[in-house]
């Protein structure tokens, strides 16, 4: 019975109008934002930064060990276990000394910025949902905790 219900309502008209928002002229401005986006030369730098350091086995194969490293500290600590000035100082020193690598830094830099791209793409997107216009700079001053725009 519930079956039934469910494909009532998924086979409705309403659901088809807002279906279309999936695809259409909403689709048509998404891909139009990623267009934007990918074009933008420090896009385009950060994608360099990316690949550079994907190419470079040794940079790679360091920065993975180091988050292997960094997880079993963290596992380690869930776990109840105090970890050492040793342990604490060896990882912190590998870490530093991994940061000093251009190609690495480069890469972790260009991932914070990707990141802040979609989160920014994202606070935009949810807050026109929730006032039913397009967000204004003011819009985001002052909110709350559990607003959509993460302040």
């Amino acid at each position: 019975m519930e079956r039934a219900v469910w494909s009532t309502f998924t086979d409705s008209k309403e659901h088809d109008m807002h279906s279309n928002l999936d695809n259409g002229p909403v689709l048509d401005k998404t891909r139009e934002l990623c267009e934007t986006i990918v074009n933008q030369p420090d896009f385009l730098a950060m994608r360099r930064d990316v690949e550079t350091f994907l190419a470079d086995d040794d940079a790679r194969s360091r920065y993975h060990s180091l988050a292997s490293k960094g997880q079993d500290l963290q596992y380690k600590q869930q776990q109840g276990a105090q970890l050492t000035r040793e342990e604490i100082e060896a990882f912190e020193q590998e870490r530093e000394t991994l940061m000093q690598n251009g190609v690495v830094r480069g890469f972790l830099e260009a991932q914070q910025q990707m990141q802040q791209v979609h989160e920014t793409v994202g606070r935009y997107v949810m807050k026109a949902m929730e006032l039913g216009r397009v967000p204004e700079e003011d819009d985001f001053a002052g909110c709350g905790q559990g607003c959509s725009c993460g302040h």
